[in-house]
């Protein structure tokens, strides 16, 4: 079974008056994730958005402003996506969505051996993840129209980085 991770797409990264607002990038990506999130749904595959979520005085701050804090409006996810009450929103604090968090547990729960990563951003949150699932044996795919990045170098050597040496296949 396969399951799409919709990875960080909060107001703080996608809105232009979020805290740590990633460009004009992150809006582009919303029609393709939302066409990915309605065929999942359609399929009746699992959907799981993967937010992060911070406390005041999170270490993170020493290297990105204050965002995505818990409780806030900012670390909601952008409403063009809003989540269903039946699907499953997973907070994490650090870059890699299997950090510390119940994701592993879950997808194997849900039998799921497949994943297609979605979401912002690609050299950050959507790399780590991506090895993180591949050291856990998950095949995972990246559509690239559906992941942003803060540069579009970063972007592309985040999704080389996927595909040559993870092995993450590059949906089109």
């Amino acid at each position: 079974m396969k399951a799409l991770l919709i990875i960080d797409m909060l107001n703080d990264f996608i809105k232009p008056e979020g805290a740590l607002y990633i460009g004009p990038a992150a809006e582009k990506v919303i029609p393709v994730i939302k066409e990915r999130l309605d065929l999942f749904r359609q399929k009746k595959e699992p959907v799981i958005f993967i937010c992060d979520r911070h406390r005041q005085g999170d270490l993170e701050f020493e290297m990105f402003p204050p965002h995505c804090l818990e409780g806030e409006e900012g670390g909601k996810v952008i409403d063009e996506l809003a989540p269903r009450p039946e699907e499953r929103i997973i907070y994490k604090r650090r870059y890699s969505a299997f950090f510390g968090t119940e994701l592993d547990l879950t997808l194997r729960e849900y039998g799921v051996s497949e994943l297609e990563l979605t979401g912002v951003v690609t050299n950050i949150c959507v790399l780590y993840t991506a090895a993180d699932a591949r050291m856990r044996n998950y095949q995972v795919s990246v559509v690239p129209g559906a992941v942003a990045g803060i540069d579009e170098q970063a972007h592309r050597f985040a999704l080389q980085e996927m595909e040559k040496t993870l092995g993450v296949t590059l949906l089109k």
